[in-house]
């Protein structure tokens, strides 16, 4: 989908993603539906204010006090309760499609779509009592989601990481799926699936292919074009890398920005991995606490922030870049260098590859360094959708969307219904399940201030925030000091110097503040891989 479907959707759901604090921008849009009448369902674990209204900094009447509500509705659904909750949604529709037709588009699924009869063969094995407990929504509250979602004519359903960072995140995802195919909401104008992804950096390295395991079509793109044979074998992923080079089995570990290490989970065990290789080097725009646990050596590589001028022979560069909504535009620095010593992270990765392999006719890594355009002709030549990459790069334009498009050629000519189990998990009643959450005042990993004044959290990030109930329980008052403790297949991880916050968050389920409790993350925990 575009941006621009958000002008006709009726219904907007927002699963867990917290715009105020991770995508302020995309406020401003549903701000702009909410105002016109749409209905903005939000669901998530925290009661985030942003989620429920919004003030525009640059609306004068809003200066004034007069904030828009954004959602018509909030379900306050558990931590990792979201297949339940979708489960229950959709039980719902199946018995509104029952009692008065209408509600299901079946002339939609029968066109485009295999796997509906499993999915409600599926669907009539799941109890009510079951949706509710493992939702943490009142059954009352599912079935009215429902009754939205079946009046809305276009519904845009948009997630971030409170939906991927789970084992279970492709069921997650999987589950967003069936409900927009129930009711045709794929591929046509104000409807479709929204990811609202992250930096413009990750969503371009993926697009040209810089994964674990790229595609074999870019690779023997990259064989004609270069006149080399790429390697075949699959690499590593984040998680693979952390046990691959706990194992002793990196000799060599380079970062291109970022600050990996607080990044990551089970920090002290990724720490201890790190100290193993042999070189540890990092280009980078500025000092963060990676570079302070190294290698038997380590490099720091000073470059250019985007924000710099970049001038080569060739003339001032400028990169491309790819949005939230698959646009790709250009980025050109406009400041000063801090020195002019500083090169690009293009100019570090093609001297690089000059000093190990040299010059050559395919690849000449001295011509790419001074002039960015003749990267974007071989990326032209490479990868789907970048024809006439240059020329339309100024405007900008969108990437292709083969669902938009309703082609469904690359999973076998039709939309696939998937069926999932409904999530386990037993703990004991002292347990709680955690989440972890950014506040309003950071950006990755990075930190600009000790207060998040949207969850009225002041001096100090090392806090859990638990309900009332869930405090009163165990005897806590609000800010007093505790440790805490994870237990995943037998392994304890423990932090210390924790205090307690209360806030509005379903009973048995707690938030803490990423990095700071990325420690009692186990790294061996991963997502399920999607099959």
């Amino acid at each position: 989908m575009q941006l621009s479907d958000f002008e006709r959707a009726d219904c907007v759901l927002i699963i867990g993603q917290n715009p105020g604090t991770n995508h302020p921008r995309m406020l401003s849009t549903l701000e702009a539906a909410a105002r016109r009448g749409c209905q903005v369902v939000a669901i998530n674990p925290l009661r985030e204010r942003a989620l429920v209204s919004f003030a525009h900094p640059q609306n004068p009447l809003a200066l004034l006090g007069r904030a828009t509500r954004i959602s018509t509705h909030f379900l306050q659904v558990k931590v990792n309760g979201d297949v339940a909750l979708l489960k229950g949604v959709m039980k719902a529709l199946f018995e509104l499609e029952a009692a008065r037709g209408g509600v299901i588009d079946w002339e939609f699924i029968r066109a485009h779509t295999t796997g509906v009869e499993d999915l409600r063969a599926g669907l009539d094995a799941v109890f009510w009592e079951d949706v509710v407990a493992a939702s943490g929504c009142a059954e009352e509250q599912i079935r009215e989601l429902a009754e939205v979602y079946a009046r809305a004519e276009a519904t845009i359903a948009c997630w971030a990481m409170g939906l991927t960072q789970h084992e279970n995140g492709v069921e997650n995802i999987r589950e967003v799926v069936n409900l927009l195919l129930l009711r045709g909401n794929v591929g046509r104008p104000g409807a479709g699936a929204c990811p609202v992804r992250g930096h413009s950096n990750v969503q371009g390295d993926r697009t040209m292919g810089i994964v674990e395991r790229p595609p074999a079509a870019l690779l023997r793109a990259l064989e004609a074009r270069f006149s080399f044979t790429p390697p075949a074998a699959h690499g590593l992923d984040v998680v693979g890398a952390i046990h691959a080079m706990g194992r002793g089995e990196v000799d060599v570990f380079v970062a291109m920005g970022g600050n990996f290490l607080s990044a990551t989970p089970d920090t002290d065990y990724t720490a201890a991995a790190l100290r193993r290789c042999g070189l540890t080097a990092h280009v980078s725009t500025k000092l963060n606490r990676s570079h302070l646990v190294t290698g038997r050596e380590a490099l720091i590589l000073p470059c250019l922030g985007r924000s710099e001028r970049d001038v080569q022979a060739s003339g001032p560069q400028r990169v491309s870049v790819e949005d939230s909504m698959s646009v790709v535009h250009a980025s050109e620095g406009r400041r000063a260098p801090a020195s002019p010593d500083l090169k690009s992270e293009v100019a570090v990765v093609c001297g690089l590859g000059r000093a190990l392999w040299g010059d050559s006719e395919a690849l000449a890594w001295s011509a790419f360094e001074v002039d960015c355009r003749l990267i974007r002709e071989a990326i032209e030549a490479c990868v789907p959708g970048f024809e006439r990459f240059e020329e339309r790069l100024g405007e900008g334009f969108v990437l292709p969307n083969v669902a938009r498009e309703r082609d469904w050629r690359a999973v076998g000519g039709r939309a696939r219904f998937t069926r999932q189990p409904l999530p386990r998990r037993a703990l004991a009643p002292e347990d709680l399940l955690m989440m972890t959450v950014r506040s309003h005042d950071q950006y990755n990993t990075t930190i600009y201030g000790w207060d998040d004044r949207y969850r009225g959290v002041y001096g100090g990030r090392r806090v859990v925030m638990m309900s009332p109930e869930d405090m009163a329980t165990r005897g806590l008052a609000p800010g007093q000091e505790v440790r805490l403790t994870s237990l995943f297949e037998g392994e304890r991880r423990v932090a210390e110097g924790f205090r307690v916050v209360e806030q509005s968050i379903p009973r048995g389920c707690v938030a803490t503040y990423f990095p700071e409790a990325n420690a009692l993350v186990p790294a061996r925990q991963t997502v399920k891989p999607f099959g």
